[in-house]
């Protein structure tokens, strides 16, 4: 069995019979870099079990590597938001038309649509009306946190769902879907060594400085809204913590567009960029940077568990456009948007979003900007948050008994209002 992937069989001996059967063909469709990262991995053990499987479909550059021919880009479809999606409606519909058009020309065993719901279920509901081509969504859709009629509409056109978190599985069954808890590719996923972070911090000339990590995120729409903010309360945080070094990991597909607001960051930040490494190379790049930055200002989305597993103190921060923010606000169903508080059923890592969400170039009062927008209704202030996750080993963070007053003052730059 493919780690990170469940059968599509209960039944032992057809699993065998699916096994022996020649020419296997899958459909795989992902939208965004997170999505294209477990349809890599995906890709790479239907290979292993069935090494002449034919896969067609969507996907970014590591669905790619293991010889996917996308039908168009992936990055046309990594948008997020509401007011986002908007502007570009009826391009989505028509690309909406031509995946489902693909998958019915080429009648593969399985759909397997990877995440970014809005788009994959529309295709995965044409694919059904046409045919008895088997869907299988990979990664719950937030049904818990905000739309919880998708379920439901889901279980029209989908057979089974693959969940990364072990809390989804309820919300699917309750619709009628069959739905396995997978767990989330992150937690396999290898940390840097102290020899490889030494080789990070010669090869860059980071000597021993502590390291804030900076995430904007991986979609265009993001890096636009979040980019200027994070640079600006970054200058600022600087300012008061001058030992400090800044390293942004770029994303591939907004490497180029997060380069283009240098002038908006500290002078001395580290961006790395994977069009200039190898892939493997820029991957252990940042491992290190992760493990080695004691604080992280990062964008909402999976990035804060690969934070946790490398455990690195965060804030989280969002802003969407207006409206979407105006119609999310009056439909969530939880109080945070951070998986790592969802996971932990806790609220320990704070989050600053939407209209609190600002950067200030001079520190803002030390009393001001406590919680985030949900994490208000959580009972926990960034004070009691930055204390932790607890590290080991040296550096600021840590020599201080575990609480972190760089990640407080990060805190209260981004949001203070």
């Amino acid at each position: 069995m493919v780690a990170g992937f469940v059968s599509l069989s209960s039944d032992p001996a057809a699993e065998a019979a699916e096994t022996a059967r020649p020419g296997l063909k899958v459909f795989v469709l992902a939208g965004e870099p997170s999505g294209d990262r477990l349809g890599g991995a995906l890709m790479q053990g239907l290979k292993t079990l069935r090494p002449d499987v034919i896969v067609q479909g969507v996907g970014g550059a590591c669905m790619q590597a293991e010889g996917l021919q996308s039908l168009f880009a992936m990055q046309e479809l990594s948008i997020m938001g509401i007011a986002e999606v908007l502007p570009k409606y009826r391009h989505l519909k028509r690309r909406i038309q031509q995946t489902a058009d693909a998958v019915l020309a080429m009648r593969p065993d399985v759909v397997i649509t990877i995440d970014s719901p809005d788009f994959s279920l529309r295709v995965a509901a044409l694919v059904k009306a046409s045919s008895d081509i088997r869907t299988v969504h990979y990664v719950a859709p937030s049904v818990g946190a905000w739309r919880p009629k998708r379920a439901a509409k889901m279980a029209q056109s989908g057979d089974h769902v693959l969940a990364l978190l072990p809390f989804e599985p309820p919300y699917m069954e309750a619709a009628g879907m069959e739905c396995d808890f997978v767990g989330h590719p992150v937690v396999a996923e290898p940390q840097a060594t102290a020899a490889e972070i030494a080789a990070f911090r010669a090869k860059f000339d980071l000597g021993d400085a502590p390291l804030v990590l900076a995430l904007p995120g991986s979609r265009r729409s993001e890096v636009a809204r979040l980019a200027p903010v994070f640079g600006a309360a970054l200058q600022a945080f600087q300012h008061k913590y001058r030992e400090h070094r800044v390293v942004v990991p770029c994303a591939g597909p907004v490497a180029e567009q997060v380069r283009s607001t240098e002038a908006d960051w500290p002078e001395n930040t580290l961006f790395l960029d994977p069009a200039a490494h190898e892939a493997e190379v820029f991957a252990c790049y940042k491992r290190a940077a992760f493990a080695a930055s004691d604080l992280a200002l990062a964008a909402s989305g999976t990035v804060s568990l690969e934070l946790a597993a490398a455990a690195t103190p965060m804030v989280i921060a969002y802003r969407f456009q207006w409206l979407t923010w105006q119609i999310m606000k009056h439909m969530a169903l939880v109080d945070t948007v951070t998986l790592v508080n969802l996971v932990s059923e806790t609220r320990v890592v704070p989050e600053c979003l939407w209209s609190r969400l600002h950067g200030r170039k001079h520190s803002p009062p030390a009393d001001r900007g406590r919680s985030g927008a949900g994490f208000a209704k959580g009972g926990n202030g960034c004070d009691d948050a930055a204390a932790g996750p607890k590290r080991r080993g040296p550096g600021p963070a840590r020599r201080q008994g575990g609480s972190c007053p760089p990640l407080t003052f990060i805190f209260r730059i981004v949001s203070s209002r």
